[in-house]
């Protein structure tokens, strides 16, 4: 399975988190709660900052 792993800022907390770029379930930021990702059936839609691509496959 190809597909990338961003590093994802919490717009509510400031929290950082690692999402990977084509999630198939709801990502919630670990400290607060707040939706990061929901899934599309591709690629997932990342509705906060993406501070930096961690892994490229």
């Amino acid at each position: 399975m190809a597909g990338n792993f961003y590093s994802v800022r919490c717009s509510d907390c400031e929290n950082e988190q690692t999402v990977f770029g084509k999630a198939s379930t709801e990502v919630a930021c670990a400290v607060c709660g707040t939706t990061l990702a929901r899934p599309t059936g591709g690629n997932a839609e990342i509705d906060h900052e993406i501070v930096e691509t961690v892994e490229s496959r």
